[in-house]
């Protein structure tokens, strides 16, 4: 969680063209429903179950990349892993809760005539199934997650991909802005010319909040610099 020494309450400067939401630890809390399918695939893979905190760093990157990096599965296992764990997490997906207000920041943004674009590294149909479940699709002009062969998979693609489906729909994104909770949103957004709002609430650092505009600690604040 992004320390409260972060919190910025600016006033916005411009009338957002459009805005980014990530999703885990952004719009759903999912971090307890995503670490326990990683312990089961650890488990079932017969390997030592990281601690929860180890298994918190897997959650906001590409699982594939977090697979090699921080487990140290080639690419087969990694496959292989992945596998296992999307099996279990299939089970989990619509369990995980809404953070308080964010439905209702969705709402008023929405209202304002935004649109709202998801850029999750999640895969899109998983994405898909949890917007659906918690009654939030409605908000959202462009929903764009992770490809199911991850070959899309990075903030910085999913984010151009899902400004490339706005434009499509007719929208100016000269003036978008990234809502997010980690560092990988801020470097996925800025990739693409895109700023940052991080959320505190979700499962970023305090070095994560380097780079973005502002940090917010409440849904409120958050409303505030999208529409005001």
């Amino acid at each position: 969680m992004i320390s409260p020494s972060h919190t910025s309450t600016i006033a916005p400067t411009r009338t957002w063209a459009a805005v980014l939401f990530d999703l885990d630890g952004t719009i759903v809390d999912s971090a307890a429903d995503i670490t326990d399918s990683l312990a089961h695939m650890f488990a079932s893979l017969g390997l030592e179950v990281p601690t929860r905190d180890q298994l918190l760093a897997y959650v906001g990157p590409p699982l594939l990349d977090s697979l090699r990096l921080l487990a140290g599965f080639d690419d087969a296992g990694a496959e292989h892993a992945l596998s296992v764990y999307r099996e279990d997490y299939a089970v989990r997906l619509t369990q995980s809760p809404v953070f308080p207000g964010v439905a209702g920041v969705l709402e008023r943004v929405h209202s304002a005539g935004i649109p709202i674009a998801l850029a999750t590294s999640k895969p899109e149909s998983m994405a898909r199934i949890v917007l659906d479940h918690a009654g939030l699709s409605q908000y959202f002009t462009v929903i764009a997650g992770a490809s199911e062969d991850e070959v899309r998979s990075t903030k910085a693609d999913v984010v151009a991909e899902a400004l490339r489906r706005l434009q499509a729909e007719g929208v100016d994104t000269t003036h978008a802005v990234m809502v997010g909770d980690r560092g990988y949103d801020t470097l996925g957004a800025e990739a693409n010319g895109v700023p940052t709002i991080l959320v505190e609430w979700g499962y970023g650092s305090p070095a994560e909040a380097d780079g973005a505009i502002a940090v917010v600690h409440s849904a409120d604040q958050l409303r505030t610099l999208l529409v005001g």
